[in-house]
């Protein structure tokens, strides 16, 4: 009698009971009852010949399930990826495309690459899903998202990064703060400036760090800021000096504002910015086209 094989719905299953932690919600999630689930994961087990599941009021993995996990996501996400070339050879821009954005691009870039995208391809709808970058690189992997947006490098495996654009670091401070002079700012200015910066789970927050280290500048770390807004304002009532991207600078701050900006001698400091999604994604020719819609929206 042939052996039993592991069918993709059962991967599914467990994918899912995995994700929830109840075999109620994962059988919602999955549109089936709750019984036909738990029949497909105690096949599944029999297959293994080991319990995925610890039984109980939550269902937890066993260590050989937390081991089989990932190669589980992995397998349904090559399929994913399969079905896609197929489905998108005729027209590469059509479907759903979930993106996922660090707040210090979103709401700067998103506007402009949605409406340029729906007038082209109407087809197209665009998920965007604003998150920090070490969540939105596990999203990534995970397939959550198709594709991400973000301040490069991004760490993680398996994943294409196509670079965008450089974008500039503009000392910004308050109003009446004696740099406001100058016309540009030089690295011995900011020689012994106290910097403000960004939560460190933000790829620009390292980046400070650096800089303050190359010039001898402090970082505030009693007073890390949750988005740009918040460094900015921070800047305004004198409390140490920003480093911000040239796109919120040109979005959000005007002449007469609580603070003025200047640029850094020689353009020295600037931030890479990328579009990343996995190796070997079946819509990859048309994540192309989107990295060249950001760039000309970047423009």
């Amino acid at each position: 009698m042939p052996r039993p094989k592991t069918t993709l719905r059962q991967l599914s299953y467990f994918v899912a009971l995995a994700d929830t932690g109840s075999f109620t919600r994962a059988a919602e999630q999955m549109g089936v009852s709750q019984p036909s689930l738990s029949q497909q994961i105690r096949a599944l087990e029999a297959i293994i010949g080991a319990p995925l599941f610890e039984r109980g009021a939550q269902a937890i993995l066993t260590p050989l399930g937390r081991d089989l996990l990932d190669r589980a996501r992995s397998i349904l996400l090559d399929v994913t990826d399969l079905e896609e070339v197929r489905a998108t050879a005729a027209d590469t821009l059509v479907g759903t495309i979930r993106l996922g954005v660090s707040p210090t691009l979103g709401a700067y870039l998103m506007p402009s690459l949605v409406a340029r995208l729906h007038r082209a391809h109407p087809a197209l709808r665009v998920h965007v899903r604003e998150g920090l970058p070490t969540a939105l690189a596990a999203g990534l992997s995970s397939g959550l998202h198709d594709l991400v947006l973000a301040q490069l490098p991004v760490p993680g495996r398996g994943l294409h990064s196509e670079r965008l654009f450089r974008e500039l670091l503009h000392v910004t401070m308050a109003a009446d703060h004696p740099l406001r002079t100058k016309a540009c700012i030089t690295l011995a200015d900011l020689r012994g400036a106290n910097l403000l910066t960004l939560m460190p789970e933000y790829r620009l927050a390292e980046q400070v760090a650096a800089i303050a280290l190359e010039v001898g500048a402090n970082v505030l770390r009693d007073y890390e800021g949750t988005s740009l807004d918040a460094i900015r304002q921070m800047a305004g009532m004198g409390m140490g000096l920003a480093l911000l991207p040239d796109l919120y600078v040109h979005q959000e701050i005007r002449e007469g504002d609580d603070v003025v900006v200047r640029p850094v001698k020689g353009g020295r400091y600037y931030r890479e910015i990328g579009l990343l999604w996995r190796e070997g994604a079946g819509r990859a020719p048309a994540f192309g086209l989107i990295a060249n819609l950001l760039r000309a929206v970047a423009a």
